[in-house]
């Protein structure tokens, strides 16, 4: 009955998916295009004020240098702010438990996590960031990271959509538009619904309570609620509390918990169809939907029937270790899926406690480049990339140039192509390698044997990949994990952000060849097929022998009774 019950609660998820995912991307295309919608009335105005206020020409045209140049610097700015406000934290307001100032090297990794929309913590956060850091630090940062992502995807859709063009927008107005028309009104609204669901929404300070044991306990408080809404929604996924969203105070109810892991899900997947209707093709959107959700349905699946099958050790087919009894098995998998998927990082039970295929599955997410959903704009982004190499792919097969809405795929745009997908791979098993081998990697290690190569695997897999999850077990907040992580980060996101505007600067300048029997249709199911094939090779092949003596190796030997 339970198998039953599961099944409907998935179908009633994705059903709600889809059905605001679809208005929801007409929306945003409204807003990017700068055509009027419901909101204009009050917000154009809003937005005009800002401008002026700023001194921002809206008017204003870059190509991709400036773009980026823009790009990088803003994101450099709301660095070091962040970095600044952690190590001075004990002179701030808002501080009502004398927190101290954070570490230096623990601020760096803390910095560069929520700038680059990783939001990977090696600390926990009612015990080491003041309210004034998690508001004006954390909270900001979760909105300009993701407005950062989805404005480099708009500027990719205008690369592909214009014709013998040279500028691709301007920067302010994307990132002004992303976080006053998209992120603020959703995060407002979610907010709104998690208070009411008992998520705390307080300046006051920690309770100390008395247990029925006699013992007493500190029970932390905070202005978590603005934070949560925003930190799913625009997939950053750092909590406010240590164990995140398996916090009652961060996730108190089922309804809390769903909306929660639908939030996740519901701006990635509402960019598609804002891709599909920026370029004139709501089939092709489907095409990239219909196979983003089938690689996330495969994993849920996958997860389930793991976590439910015998286990050979325990002599149980319900493993509760590490799982919220509040959610239940089904809700903990659908959970750590949609957050590996969609570059999000939030978790509701412990990764590393789940069976090795899940935690197989959740690494394997974020290592296929975090394009299933992915963050927000970044995994379109970066789904994009694999479009391209299965479109050359493709035109290599019948021997003709590829083309992809009429642009001729040549080899700069493959080489960059190439360099945003394995810059990150480079990375993650380049620092795993130097981490196992080393003193300082192996040293704050809690698990021995295949677990524990997981636990390290995963960490620069989730740092490189940008999500922000931890397998735990594996204490990063030391000077080794804090720098390489920080390195991580940083070639993960901007290693995949730059070439992504160098092709759309080299796109923006091509003419749209017309159609001919001979161009590759990019909307039906052959074309998904292929795709779904080039992401299964180029991405899960790369990191196959690693995983093969990590998570698979595990899996085998529990089914021996081996454990280490």
């Amino acid at each position: 009955m339970s198998y039953i019950t599961d099944l409907i609660q998935l179908i009633i998820f994705v059903g709600i998916l889809v059905a605001f995912s679809v208005p929801l991307g007409n929306f945003f295309a409204k807003v990017f295009r700068g055509e009027r919608n419901f909101l204009s009335p009050v917000f154009s105005k809003i937005e005009s004020a800002f401008y002026r206020l700023v001194r921002i020409d809206s008017g204003y045209q870059m190509d991709w240098k400036e773009y980026a140049v823009q790009l990088l610097i803003f994101n450099l700015l709301g660095f070091l702010v962040l970095f600044i406000i952690q190590i001075v934290q004990q002179s701030l307001p808002l501080n009502p438990q004398h927190l101290p100032n954070v570490d230096l090297l623990l601020a760096l990794n803390t910095a560069v996590s929520f700038t680059t929309n990783t939001n990977w913590q090696s600390y926990a956060g009612e015990t080491t960031l003041s309210y004034f850091v998690q508001m004006i630090g954390m909270t900001v940062q979760n909105f300009l990271s993701a407005a950062t992502g989805i404005a480099v995807l708009i500027t990719l859709i205008r690369g592909i959509a214009t014709r013998n063009g040279k500028y691709l927008g301007n920067f302010w107005v994307d990132v002004t538009r992303a976080v006053l028309y998209v992120l603020l009104p959703l995060s407002f609204l979610l907010s709104i619904i998690l208070i009411s669901q008992g998520v705390v929404q307080t300046f006051n300070h920690s309770v100390t309570a008395t247990t029925l044991e006699g013992i007493s306990q500190t029970i932390p408080l905070g202005p978590a609620a603005s934070q949560i809404s925003i930190k799913q929604l625009g997939t950053n996924g750092g909590g406010f509390f240590n164990t995140n969203s398996a916090f009652p105070f961060e996730n108190p109810t089922p309804l809390s918990n769903f909306l929660q892991v639908l939030s996740i899900l519901l701006i990635p997947a509402s960019l598609v169809f804002t891709y599909g209707k920026m370029l004139g093709s709501k089939k092709h959107a489907w095409t990239i939907f219909g196979v983003m959700l089938s690689v996330f349905l495969i994993g849920v699946v996958v997860s389930y029937l793991s976590e439910t099958a015998n286990n050979p050790i325990f002599h149980t087919n319900q493993l509760m270790e590490g799982k919220e009894t509040r959610f239940g098995i089904f809700n903990s998998v659908l959970w750590s899926v949609a957050t590996t998927v969609a570059s999000n990082g939030s978790v509701n039970s412990m990764i590393s406690s789940m069976s090795p295929v899940s935690g197989l599955v959740a690494m394997l997410n974020i290592q296929l480049g975090e394009i299933i959903f992915g963050g927000v704009g970044s995994g379109l982004y970066g789904m994009f990339l694999f479009i391209v190499i299965t479109v050359f792919i493709s035109g290599l097969m019948v021997g003709r140039t590829p083309e992809y809405f009429g642009k001729k795929i040549e080899a700069y745009e493959i080489k960059f192509s190439i360099l945003a997908v394995l810059l990150p791979s480079i990375i993650i098993l380049v620092f795993t390698a130097v981490a196992v081998i080393s003193n300082a990697g192996l040293s704050s290690l809690s698990n021995k044997g295949p677990h524990g190569l997981s636990e390290i695997l995963y960490a620069f897999t989730s740092a490189g990949g940008n999500n922000g999850s931890a397998f735990a077990g594996l204490n990063t907040n030391t000077n080794f994990y804090n720098v390489l992580m920080s390195i991580a980060m940083i070639i993960g996101r901007y290693g995949v952000i730059v070439p992504i505007l160098a092709i759309s600067g080299s796109l923006v300048k091509k003419n749209i060849a017309p159609a001919t029997t001979g161009t590759l249709a990019t909307d039906n199911f052959l074309f998904a097929f292929l795709l779904f094939g080039v992401i299964i090779i180029v991405g899960a092949l790369t990191f196959f022998p690693v995983l093969s003596i990590g998570p698979l190796l595990e899996h085998l030997l529990m089914n021996l009774k081996i454990t280490f």
